[in-house]
């Protein structure tokens, strides 16, 4: 393991922190991935063979625990590793307040879709199952149609027709769902701007910016 050879406990821990991904795994932890699949799919550009040897480190510095059972692993924090929660909230905090530019590379409908999944308000949604859509106008076939479809409180997420009804589809680019999620932006400035649109009843259209809300970022203030 490198060091910054330095006493200060800022430096070290850094020694354990600052290697690339290894927040990003400690914030899917906090998010409630548990399982190898889970980490990758919050964290879609890591290779497996990485996020392994992060999970190691992360292992051998007490701040994960790995668990064995029925020939699968799962993984969770430990009590130094939930002590990162105010770390990654902050750094959250400062990235939406500070770091605001979305570059094309940063624009991917999996990892949105994924973060939608596991953060929505579903005691908001109808009792029953109810599904929306998503249509992406700037990405191309096959990943620019998606389903979102929650009953009770479970939530599911396709980028295959589930085949139900559906109650409302929203037609917006990736870019502009992107923005509104994160909070750049609000539902209603997104339509009057001509770049997000729900089609459906107009009760349910009303209804489906709280349905769908924003992340849990979103709420951060922003500099003028």
């Amino acid at each position: 393991m490198s060091t910054y050879g330095q006493f200060c406990p800022i430096a070290k821990a850094m020694e354990v922190l600052d290697e690339r991904w290894t927040l990003l795994v400690v914030r899917e932890l906090l998010l409630g991935s548990r399982h190898f699949n889970e980490l990758r799919r919050g964290n879609p550009k890591m290779s497996p063979a990485l996020l392994s040897k992060r999970l190691r480190r992360l292992e051998r510095a007490g701040v994960v625990r790995r668990h064995v059972g029925g020939g699968r692993s799962s993984y969770e924090l430990t009590e130094s590793g939930l002590e990162l929660r105010a770390v990654v909230d902050a750094l959250g905090a400062w990235g939406a307040r500070w770091v605001g530019d979305l570059g094309e590379e940063d624009l991917d409908p999996h990892l949105l879709l994924w973060d939608v999944r596991r953060t929505i308000a579903v005691e908001r949604w109808p009792r029953g199952r109810t599904v929306v859509a998503l249509r992406f106008a700037d990405v191309a076939p096959p990943v620019s149609r998606w389903w979102i479809c929650v009953t009770g409180d479970e939530v599911d997420v396709c980028d295959v027709d589930p085949g139900f009804e559906v109650a409302a589809t929203v037609h917006t680019s990736l870019r502009a769902m992107t923005e509104v999620w994160r909070g750049d932006r609000g539902w209603v400035d997104a339509v009057r701007a001509g770049q997000l649109g729900v089609e459906a009843p107009s009760e349910v259209a009303r209804a489906v910016p709280s349905w769908i809300g924003q992340s849990l970022l979103s709420a951060v203030p922003r500099p003028a």
